[in-house]
């Protein structure tokens, strides 16, 4: 699987990919959401990307409006996790995520998450 993990926290982005990297997994690792979005460019074959909501420079809801309005990212589930109010983001973003979740969040759970959607049909 091909995993996008999107944070501004190094433990966080460490933890992730170790664990996603522990199944074989491929992970690309982005700062912010500009980051993201130029990693994207490159090659948007990802299976599954993982953002915090809350980022300098591109936070995790633009990203997602970004990302939700390309024709080539517009399919790939994205999971988004938040030390904010979680019912907050998901009333008021104009765009929802496929998942939200959390913080503090259990990574394996985070991890099991992410394959689900990965492996989903709609994608």
């Amino acid at each position: 699987m091909r995993v996008l993990l999107v944070d501004d926290d190094e433990i966080h982005l460490l933890i992730l990919r170790r664990i996603f990297e522990k199944s074989m997994d491929f992970v690309e690792v982005a700062h912010n959401g500009i980051e993201a979005l130029k990693i994207l460019e490159l090659n948007p074959s990802f299976q599954v990307i993982l953002t915090d909501i809350m980022m300098p420079e591109m936070d995790g809801i633009e990203l997602l409006v970004n990302l939700k309005n390309s024709e080539a990212s517009h399919s790939i589930p994205v999971i988004g996790f938040t030390s904010g109010d979680v019912e907050y983001y998901r009333k008021s973003t104009p765009v929802q995520f496929d998942s939200l979740v959390s913080k503090p969040m259990d990574f394996w759970d985070l991890y099991h998450l992410a394959k689900l959607k990965a492996s989903s049909p709609m994608n």
